[in-house]
């Protein structure tokens, strides 16, 4: 059985300043950080499925 995407959603950041990409380093998010980022997730998902659900 097929697979239809109905919907796709592409977000990208640009920045034309050369000084920034060099030497940028970042550290790996907090715990916590992480936590809030896997909630955000979780809440976007079951949204998306209810949505689907009321079709």
């Amino acid at each position: 059985m097929p697979v239809e995407i109905k919907e796709l959603v592409i977000r990208a950041v640009v920045t034309s300043d050369a000084s920034q990409a060099k030497g940028v380093v970042s550290s790996p998010p907090s715990a916590e950080l992480q936590q809030a980022l896997v909630e955000a997730a979780v809440k976007e998902v079951l949204r998306i499925l209810r949505a689907g659900k009321e079709r």
